[in-house]
């Protein structure tokens, strides 16, 4: 195996916990008879780069799907976390009603809700629609799409580059694949 960031040889996984079903992909009651698919938890470090991986991730489709359940909204203190984020960004940053901000995985619009209720332009980008459309109906602008080269050229053309780019949640697990 070879790491996804330097191509260096994989050896000595640093944490195994088995087999495991994708996290909120609940088996709806006519697919139980189907099974559900359980992937390797097993994680390694790369002694060269010390990126931190997967032995087999799940695809992002496989994960991001229409039905996918995760709203972040749904946690308080994550909401205080944002706006704290959003608070020290404007300073570290010196944003402003000029300014723009992109959000990658963007979900419901926890995060970007504080900056457009702060006058910045912003964007989210999210490839699930039920959590997208969320943030649409909250007045956040959203591409529901998976981010990757062309989103970006699409965005930079569009809109022109953004001040600050926001990517706290994990949307990439094959970013460093070719399926962008």
């Amino acid at each position: 195996m070879q790491c996804r960031g330097c191509q260096s040889k994989l050896d000595q996984p640093f944490l195994n916990l088995g087999l495991h079903p994708l996290s909120n992909a609940f088996v709806k009651k006519e697919q139980a008879q189907q099974g559900e698919m359980f992937y390797p938890l097993e994680v390694f470090a790369c002694k060269n780069c010390w990126l931190v991986q997967l032995s087999e991730p799940a695809s992002r489709e496989e994960i991001f799907t229409e039905d996918y359940v995760y709203f972040s909204s749904f946690s308080n203190s994550w909401l205080k976390h944002a706006e704290a984020y959003a608070q020290n960004s404007f300073l570290k940053f010196n944003l402003n009603h000029s300014s723009h901000v992109v959000e990658i995985a963007s979900n419901d619009g926890y995060l970007l809700q504080y900056f457009k209720n702060a006058g910045i332009n912003v964007l989210g980008i999210e490839p699930c629609a039920s959590v997208a459309e969320a943030a649409i109906k909250k007045g956040i602008p959203s591409l529901i799409e998976f981010f990757g080269e062309k989103s970006a050229l699409k965005i930079s053309q569009e809109k022109g580059h953004a001040d600050l780019i926001c990517a706290n949640n994990g949307c990439c697990s094959n970013m460093a694949s070719k399926h962008t």
